[in-house]
């Protein structure tokens, strides 16, 4: 009878970490639990300083120090203790969230690293996830930052212009990304992108030329289209409202799919003049950053690039791609990146860009 009420609650943790687990977890997670039965051990913890300098790079996406400083600036508490009072450093569960975002890892994996169990790992490395997500999720969610003030606005239209845009009120681009998932269960045909041929969903964002992803909305429906996604992110009559200067409006430079607004450009559709397609042409050469930027997503943090771990009915994916994406920020604050290069536009200190929201 003691087995079995065993294995009853173990049924009931194996139901919650479906939700944040590939299939091959799921596996392992089962093995793991039938070892704990006959006294399973785990070894050492994880520990920076038993690690050189280019594998932490490598398995994390920082150098050393500025985990460290990381760890501090994303108030990362003394401890995490889970549900089933599974218990974590802030740092150990920092440092686990990265490596699981840095590769497509199968929490196995991670156990040869940090010596928990399977189940420990999915509990901790979604316990950090929240906690970022929590505190700074509104930094890509919401336009109100410190890095659209005016006189930033100003200075990245100066940057685009120099590189050779014919636009003076260009602040920086915006674009629709698609992410491939796992084929739902339900809903098939909403998810899957007849462009793309796989099904996926979509976010937009906003890249500045500083290298900071500003803005991103989603996710949405793969099967949807760019301008759904426009109007339903609102964003427009907030760049109506807070980016003008001296009465001439401030404007963002989009792709044909785009509709055209004061606020909002995009190419000549059907350029008949020289002049028309000097001007696409020159916008197309500056426009290119936006891609970079979700290069660098992906680049950074592969298991996002990898469709069979994101099941978007179990998994929390929206949190993942967008901690992905202000920790590419943060590399961007700490290292710059192609496009704070590319336009010679310095981005803020990471101290000036983590700014919690109960701090705002």
């Amino acid at each position: 009878m003691a087995v079995a009420r065993r294995w009853q609650c173990h049924f009931g943790e194996l139901l919650e970490l479906y939700a944040v687990t590939d299939d091959d977890d799921i596996g392992t997670i089962m093995e793991m639990m039938l070892m704990e039965e006959t006294g399973f051990s785990t070894g050492p913890r994880i520990n920076l300083e038993q690690l050189n300098d280019e594998d932490i790079l490598t398995m994390f996406r920082f150098e050393r120090n500025d985990i460290y400083t990381l760890h501090n600036l994303l108030g990362m508490p003394e401890f995490f203790q889970g549900y089933n009072r599974t218990k974590a450093t802030g740092l150990e569960a920092l440092l686990l969230l990265l490596r699981r975002l840095a590769y497509p890892n199968r929490l196995i994996d991670l156990n040869k690293l940090s010596g928990r169990s399977p189940p420990e790992l999915s509990i901790i490395i979604n316990m950090a996830l929240n906690h970022i997500y929590e505190r700074f999720g509104h930094l890509v969610t919401d336009m109100n930052q410190p890095f659209f003030d005016l006189a930033n606005l100003l200075r990245y239209c100066d940057v685009i212009t120099e590189k050779g845009a014919p636009l003076e009120t260009c602040f920086g681009f915006i674009d629709g990304t698609v992410r491939p998932v796992a084929r739902p269960s339900q809903d098939q045909r909403n998810y899957f992108s007849g462009h793309k041929r796989v099904h996926a969903i979509k976010f937009q964002s906003i890249m500045l030329p500083n290298g900071i992803i500003g803005n991103m909305f989603g996710p949405i429906e793969g099967s949807r289209h760019d301008s759904f996604m426009l109007h339903e992110s609102n964003i427009l009559p907030y760049i109506e409202a807070h980016m003008n200067h001296q009465g001439n409006p401030l404007s963002l430079y989009g792709d044909p799919a785009y509709p055209l607004r004061p606020h909002l450009l995009c190419p000549f559709r059907n350029a008949a003049t020289e002049e028309q397609r000097l001007f696409n042409r020159q916008m197309s050469t500056v426009r290119e950053s936006v891609e970079w930027g979700f290069g660098l997503i992906v680049q950074n943090w592969a298991y996002l690039d990898f469709r069979k771990n994101l099941k978007i009915l179990l998994q929390p994916v929206d949190k993942y791609y967008k901690v992905g994406t202000i920790l590419t920020n943060c590399q961007n604050c700490l290292y710059g990146n192609l496009v704070s290069a590319f336009f010679d536009c310095e981005p803020p200190a990471l101290n000036d860009y983590l700014i919690p929201i109960d701090q705002q």
